[in-house]
């Protein structure tokens, strides 16, 4: 009798072993600029390794895996590959573009040599609650924040399309990093002030972001850490955005009780970060994010969207409800502090 069960093989383990290989040849890509050249019609092998300094062979190459990848189209006109940027491409990694993110596809580079030691990572005793910002200096936020800037300004931008904040007096942007959320925010709604607080390096890049906004009338900061620094009194709107599995419950808890305490009655709060559903099947995002943590060391951990509505709820605010945000990446929670 015939057995019409698939048969099974590694293919799909080989794939996920070997994805590494795939993120090595996008971000090489980024760092030679091979997408900016096809944009500026170095569109053969010859011409895209003249322009970025590679041999002939290893030009090939390169293009051959960006082209399986689907980041290339490749056309052959009388015998010679003409290759041309996939549309998100041309949009974001070209390097002249107005919507430029090379810079947040390099962010994670730095991880790589740890993610390759995970497994001793996992089983290291060693935590702490800042992670990745134990000894952060000026420095290390330029370097940060030089990749989430764009990424981020996109997520702002989303944000004040999202949300109604006509009549707001006053935001509070908690970890707020550049300032990309307020920036925006204060642009975007008339009569609206905003305050970033952020470790104190982070407040000084901060202020250099505000500024190149010509935002400083708007905007400023609060050096600190939230989970210690006093809020101001009077906010009408507190916003934590794309920090979520940095923390553990417990902080996340804190941090909200401080924010429903700093609004005044009928103020809200919007926690927008990379949120697990509620059987914690997915999505890969959020589950990567919290693994993220092992490698920082910190308490940090994914949280799924019901966990985040608890924190909310338990410090007191009414109509808190998930709302889509970046689909598969990120929902923005949000309640209200009753009147």
């Amino acid at each position: 009798m015939a057995d019409n069960k698939p048969r099974l093989d590694t293919t799909r383990l080989q794939k996920m072993a070997q994805a590494y290989w795939e993120s090595a040849a996008l971000m090489a890509a980024v760092e030679l600029e091979v997408f900016t050249a096809i944009a500026h019609g170095h569109d053969t092998i010859a011409s895209v390794a003249k322009a970025v300094g590679l041999s002939a062979r290893n030009a090939e190459r390169l293009l051959t895996a960006l082209t399986a990848m689907t980041l290339l189209t490749r056309e052959d006109i009388d015998g010679e590959g003409h290759f041309a940027n996939a549309p998100d491409v041309q949009r974001f990694l070209v390097k002249d573009s107005d919507r430029y993110a090379g810079p947040w596809i390099l962010f994670t580079k730095p991880r790589w040599t740890a993610f390759g030691e995970l497994s001793k990572r996992l089983r290291s005793p060693e935590e702490n609650r800042l992670g990745a910002y134990v000894d952060f200096t000026v420095e290390d936020a330029r370097r940060y924040h030089a990749a989430t800037y764009s990424i981020g300004m996109g997520a702002a931008r989303l944000f004040s399309r999202s949300v109604d904040l006509k009549g707001r007096k006053l935001l509070l942007d908690l970890g707020g990093g550049s300032g990309a959320y307020s920036i925006v925010a204060t642009q975007t709604f008339p009569g609206l002030k905003a305050i970033v607080l952020d470790l104190p390096p982070v407040a000084v890049v901060a202020d250099e972001y505000i500024a190149a906004n010509d935002a400083a009338d708007r905007v400023t900061t609060l050096p600190g850490d939230f989970t210690r620094t006093e809020f101001p009194r009077g906010v009408d709107v507190v916003v934590m955005a794309s920090n979520l599995p940095q923390y553990e419950p417990d902080l996340i808890r804190l941090v909200v009780a401080k924010a429903f305490a700093s609004l005044v009655p009928g103020g809200e709060m919007h926690l927008v970060g990379e949120t697990l559903h509620d059987d914690r099947r997915g999505p890969l995002s959020a589950a990567l994010w919290g693994l993220n943590e092992a490698i920082q060391h910190s308490t940090g951990l994914a949280h799924t969207e019901s966990e985040v509505k608890g924190y909310l709820q338990g410090a007191g605010f009414a109509d808190v409800a998930v709302h889509p945000f970046v689909p598969g990446v990120l929902s923005r929670i949000a309640g209200r502090k009753p009147a």
